[in-house]
């Protein structure tokens, strides 16, 4: 891409849905049988989610926070905070790592727990996203996500990709953990996608600005071409808006001007550039459009409290995107 060329967007959510690209950390097919309780521990950077494909149980994430999933529900926690499944509010529960557990693949495995009495069957995992919009996204859904009510079309596909993943999850015929994991991916970005039709929460904030035409076609701009010489003028103009309309809709949607969030961005870029590559501290300044890397640092030091180089030292665990 040449220095003064700005990548063409057009839908910024679809955009964005679209790089939705998950690594999975684990498939979990789990055969419950009453009374069963079973404890998640957080996963920090990881979404985790529950698909009832028959019979039912209660969730619990924190203190007075239950909710009810039955057969062909799905919960999702896009930000991995620890939570319960039950059988009965007030069963005892056992931590998820206490309990034995069957290794299909490196990916995939089979939990049985339980007092043998009525079954729940559940498909479970948690799934990382590599790419940085994406990352940003979940950042922006809510610590919860529950879908009980799935529109008449939505319902005919599910139930078919129920009926499929039950068979894959009992048979266990060959290659039974890739279509699971395969299926698994659809039913979350499909759960995301509903979420996103049908919240007003959806509509607000950083979310909000995607659906924007205007600010959703910067955001994009800015999301693929960080070192471009952005301005809140060049920002206004591709929103074709004027300055003042662009910076005011911009601050009131984002909560951060335009300059602060292209600053935030770029140094979301660096941290990723720092960890992931062998980048030298100079390149990473030039491809973020930073004159010198004396300016870059400050602009990092400023976000992050840190200079770049003494992150890059640190632990990998240390990069929080």
């Amino acid at each position: 891409m040449n220095r003064g060329e700005i990548p063409q967007a057009n839908d910024a959510l679809g955009e964005t849905l679209r790089q939705l690209r998950m690594s999975g950390v684990f498939y979990c097919r789990s055969e419950f049988s009453k009374p069963w309780g079973l404890v998640l521990p957080p996963m920090s950077g990881a979404l985790m989610f529950h698909i009832v494909i028959s019979g039912g149980c209660f969730l619990e994430i924190g203190e007075g926070k239950s909710r009810v999933l039955r057969a062909g529900d799905m919960a999702l926690l896009p930000k991995g905070e620890g939570h319960r499944l039950l059988s009965s509010p007030g069963i005892e529960a056992a931590p998820l790592f206490d309990l034995p557990r069957e290794a299909v693949s490196d990916r995939y495995e089979i939990l049985r727990h339980g007092g043998g009495g009525e079954e729940t069957l559940m498909i479970c995992g948690a799934v990382n996203f590599e790419d940085l919009v994406a990352g940003h996204f979940l950042e922006a859904l809510p610590d919860f996500i529950h879908v009980d009510s799935w529109t008449a079309l939505e319902m005919d596909w599910l139930q078919s990709t129920l009926r499929l993943m039950g068979r894959e999850a009992r048979e266990l015929r060959p290659g039974g953990e890739t279509i699971i994991a395969r299926l698994s991916d659809i039913l979350v970005v499909q759960a995301i996608r509903s979420w996103l039709a049908n919240d007003p929460e959806a509509r607000t904030g950083w979310l909000g600005a995607l659906r924007d035409p205007a600010l959703g076609i910067v955001l994009s701009k800015v999301h693929r071409d960080p070192g471009y010489d952005w301005t809140v003028e060049t920002m206004a103009q591709q929103g074709s808006l004027s300055r003042s309309v662009f910076a005011a809709r911009f601050s009131e949607s984002v909560g951060q001007t335009p300059m602060q969030y292209v600053t935030n961005w770029r140094v979301r870029v660096a941290c990723r550039w720092l960890r992931d590559t062998d980048l030298s501290l100079v390149e990473i300044a030039q491809r973020l459009g930073y004159r010198s890397v004396a300016a870059f640092g400050r602009a990092f030091k400023r976000v992050r409290g840190i200079s770049p180089g003494a992150l890059r030292k640190l632990p990998t665990a240390s990069f929080v995107d």
